[in-house]
């Protein structure tokens, strides 16, 4: 036991390097994370004092413990044994691609992430691109949800700026988890994507293990309290009006649904643009007949450059407003209450009911309206008139008025249409453009089931 012992110097280097790693992953790092765990524990504590929805416990668990948690409820057990003997696959084969969907579904949700950075780049982005407006908030009703109750907040579906005006609107209310499509799923993407909450979906899959995995997810974040918003359309509007909803994400809350359990309330919100970003890639896509956007990372950096130019000379321009409204909240335990059938299509079609009764209407898309339902060329004074005629039968919560001058919001909506090339000025008068005849409807699309009431 005392006698010398010689080694190589590589041999005795790699020696230390082994008890080296062996002393810190025993030791040094159980002892950082628990050093951070505890910062971030007081820090959350700080913040859910000015939140009017503190972050729930569940979306703070640890994300492996989530997972572990997600592939060993009692239904996924059962539907990885019932894939199993429909694939013909072992048993322990199937439970790792369970796993798999696992660990893709499941966000890895940062407080300081959200609320440091996510917070403070849509706050940026919605101002740098629009003119923000809150145009109605159903404060009586949205300040009566119970305090216990899980808030799920459901939307139209216009643009990809979406997300970040919810978010930069709710920012002083919670932090919302995002459902979000296979676009999202493109490192590095992905990270701070699901850094933000969201947990990933695949709209189109069929299979049947992934499926109850994503059911026993949306049921657990559900239960635990979370916050969400998702879109019942299920994606983004191809043409500009309001789509049939779909019954996906709704079918697992409600069929998990126990009344005297935890509320569920959903709040409607309604979003609206007088440009949407990406509107002739939605057009380009609904004319090819599917949802395939070709949308070229070239052309989008070459948009957003052409934008830094503008501003650096001086040139630049917003794209004119972008509305929210949060309508009525609809309470399942109330909605169900008496309902012996389904619950998930009725609900569904009064969300969207909700939502579409109080879609903003905005200086663009009333002027396209106005110019697609003419015979011919309109006066500028026709179009003002046309404009103040629907506002005397529409209800105050849908109108945004800008500045509160009629004539100036004509102004306005006129103005981004002809620098658009929608509508053309000819001798005074204002008349759509045969070949942008599609856009035109793409913005009247969006108001267009208001103007029929």
């Amino acid at each position: 036991m005392t006698q010398t012992v010689e080694l190589p110097i590589w041999l005795f280097i790699l020696i230390m390097l082994f008890a080296a790693v062996t002393a810190a992953s025993h030791f040094l790092f159980p002892s950082v994370r628990w050093f951070f765990r505890r910062r971030m524990e007081k820090a959350v504590a700080r913040l859910n004092e000015r939140l009017e929805r503190p972050i729930e416990p569940f979306k703070l668990a640890r994300r492996y413990d989530m997972i572990q948690r997600l592939i060993y409820q009692p239904d996924v057990a059962q539907a990885v044994t019932e894939h199993a003997a429909e694939t013909g696959v072992p048993e322990n084969v199937a439970f790792e691609e369970a796993k798999r969907y696992a660990r893709e579904i499941v966000p890895s949700f940062s407080a300081s992430a959200y609320f440091g950075f996510a917070i403070r780049l849509a706050r940026f982005l919605s101002r740098a691109l629009y003119r923000v407006r809150l145009v109605h908030f159903d404060e009586d009703g949205i300040n009566a949800i119970p305090k216990d109750a899980t808030v799920v907040f459901v939307m139209n579906h216009r643009s990809n700026m979406d997300y970040v005006l919810v978010t930069y609107l709710a920012a002083q209310r919670s932090a919302l988890a995002y459902a979000v499509g296979e676009w999202a799923r493109v490192w590095p993407l992905s990270r701070l994507i699901k850094a933000m909450g969201a947990y990933f979906i695949r709209r189109k899959s069929r299979n049947a293990l992934y499926r109850k995995v994503l059911a026993a997810y949306v049921r657990l974040a559900t239960q635990g309290g979370v916050s969400q918003a998702m879109f019942p359309e299920g994606g983004l509007s191809l043409d500009g009006a309001p789509q049939q909803p779909k019954l996906g994400l709704l079918k697992y809350i409600t069929d998990t649904f126990e009344p005297g359990g935890r509320d569920v309330v959903f709040v409607p919100v309604a979003l609206n643009y007088d440009r949407v970003l990406e509107d002739r890639i939605l057009l380009n896509a609904n004319a090819s007949g599917g949802r395939r956007f070709d949308a070229k990372i070239s052309v989008v950096a070459g948009f957003f450059f052409k934008q830094i130019w503008l501003r650096l000379r001086g040139k630049y321009h917003k794209f004119g407003y972008a509305a929210v409204s949060f309508g009525r909240p609809l309470s399942l335990s109330e909605f169900s209450d008496g309902l012996d059938m389904e619950l998930a299509k009725p609900l569904a079609r009064e969300l969207m009911g909700r939502i579409n009764d109080v879609v903003p209407v905005l200086p663009a898309p009333m002027v396209a309206a106005i110019i697609e339902a003419s015979d011919g060329p309109l006066s500028r004074s026709a179009i003002e008139a046309a404009y103040d005629g629907w506002m005397q039968k529409l209800a105050n919560e849908h109108i945004h008025l800008p500045r509160g001058d009629l004539s100036y919001a004509t102004e306005a909506g006129l103005r981004i249409l002809v620098e658009r090339g929608v509508i053309l000025r000819q001798n005074g008068t204002f008349e759509a453009n045969p070949e942008r005849r599609d856009l035109l409807s793409f913005y009247a699309n969006s108001i267009a089931h208001l103007l029929k009431e």
